[in-house]
């Protein structure tokens, strides 16, 4: 699918639930009594082309632009049963698939007879007064805003895309009431505020070397002066650093100082000395300095941010002044260049600066850390660490004392503890072990048991010997 379908079935959506949004906020039941919703679609005209073409692919019939809209009649009753129709409310979409079929990159706008025919195909009963908005993705062409359509009981309204963004609402050859031009804008006023804070985000390296007007804003955008002027109340109050002046008729967007978030009852200077104090809770230290460091931090960055787009905007104009062939236009691409340049550094000169101070706040920050770290652990002192050591190594020396005691009674009580009988068998099994330890001595054979010799008989002592 190509990008230009996408971005017309991408319209449609919008437009539609755009238009529906505002009609159910607005309340709007055409004045009448009763109301009927219906919905229409020309998913028909997108088949048929795709047949003319040779293309049988319904995936890609999901994709296209369907011309899809929806119709709000509005009645009054007669007598009991009958009923009269008042007015009628179209909102449509105008997409020739066929373009988009091709993949061209670049849709034809429609033109006056596309947008005649389709116009009349959507009345109904050309009696009752009808407010029918057409929104073409790809645009009109002047002659639709040259010589407009005049049928009769009909209001116009016309919807194309604005190049900025946003949308391009118009009634031509005619007067409308705003309201009606407002209910067929899809765009509700939250999105226009958020274009306005991404037109002052694109430009915002002007408010470096001037600021931003609300009337060449709202000119350049399409929208009203008011609601520039409450984008830029809304941003000055988001960024420290932004003012907002009202002075000669218009509203003009500059950057000034950052206000310094220190204490109201407190001067600066007796603010900073507290901070670098010997004395004071530390706690609340390291949380003023932390906030403190993120917002330089922050203003760093944006800083950063404004001295790409100016080094950007200086490759620009050097192209420029290259390809130009006036010598006029490069002097004054020269001049601009160096504005540029001196902008360049006195913009590095200040992030300079702050680096520094972001890098003094956090070895502050790293020594109050520290501090508070040491008092939390509750270190013992010198005196007592020293007490401590010295009770310890007198306690090991009465177990070293203790552990020797024991041992030499285990020994002495293990062999009066043993018997002749047992202390024979040992004797016996340290004389078997050596001969097989030295290796040297043959091994005798046994005694068979025959031919042993009957112990000797033990001499008598006492009386018995007599």
């Amino acid at each position: 699918m190509n990008e230009s379908a996408m971005k017309a079935k991408e319209l449609e959506t919008a437009y539609l639930a755009g238009v529906q949004q505002n009609i159910k906020d607005a309340g709007v039941r055409a004045a009448g009594r009763h109301t009927q919703y219906t919905e229409i679609d020309s998913g028909e005209r997108v088949r048929a082309a795709m047949i003319d073409q040779r293309l049988h692919d319904r995936r890609l019939a999901a994709e296209l632009p369907q011309g899809r809209g929806f119709v709000i009649r509005s009645f009054t009753r007669r007598l009991f049963f009958w009923k009269k129709l008042q007015s009628v409310t179209v909102a449509s979409v105008l997409a020739p698939p066929e373009p988009l079929l091709r993949g061209e990159a670049a849709p034809p706008p429609v033109t006056l007879s596309q947008l005649g025919t389709h116009v009349r195909s959507l009345l109904n009963d050309p009696r009752a007064p009808h407010v029918i908005g057409i929104c073409s993705p790809s645009g009109f062409e002047e002659s639709v805003y040259r010589a407009p359509l005049d049928i009769p009981n009909v209001t116009l309204v016309l919807v194309e895309p604005a190049p900025g963004g946003g949308w391009k609402v118009s009634s031509p050859g005619r007067s409308v009431d705003e309201r009606i031009l407002k209910l067929f804008n899809p765009e509700n006023v939250a999105q226009k505020l958020d274009r306005v804070r991404r037109e002052i985000e694109e430009r915002r390296t002007d408010l470096l070397t001037g600021g931003l007007s609300a009337a060449s804003m709202a000119a350049r955008l399409a929208l009203p002066v008011k609601l520039v002027q409450q984008a830029f109340e809304a941003v000055a109050k988001g960024d420290p650093e932004l003012r907002v002046s009202k002075r000669s008729g218009d509203w003009l967007l500059f950057r000034g100082a950052a206000v310094f978030s220190g204490e109201e009852d407190v001067s600066m200077l007796d603010w900073i000395r507290n901070l670098f104090s010997r004395e004071g809770d530390e706690a609340r230290k390291i949380n003023v300095l932390s906030e403190r460091r993120a917002a330089l931090s922050d203003r760093l960055n944006r800083m950063y941010d404004d001295i790409g787009k100016l080094e950007k905007k200086e490759a620009q104009l050097l192209d420029e002044g290259k390809a130009a062939a006036s010598n006029v236009v490069k002097r004054r691409i020269a001049a601009q260049i160096s504005h540029l340049r001196s902008d360049i550094g006195r913009c590095n000169t200040s992030a300079a600066l702050l680096s520094k101070q972001i890098n003094i706040i956090s070895t502050h920050i790293h020594n109050l850390q520290l501090a508070q770290t040491g008092s939390i652990a509750q270190l013992p002192s010198s005196e007592e660490l020293t007490e401590a050591a010295v009770n310890a190594e007198e306690m090991l020396e009465q177990l070293a004392a203790s552990d020797e005691l024991v041992t030499g009674l285990e020994v002495s009580m293990a062999q009066t503890a043993m018997s002749e009988e047992e202390a024979a068998i040992l004797k016996e099994l340290e004389g078997a072990q050596a001969p097989a330890a030295t290796g040297t001595r043959e091994a005798t054979p046994p005694v068979p048991q025959t031919a042993r010799s009957e112990p000797a008989p033990r001499e008598r002592s006492g009386p018995q010997a007599e």
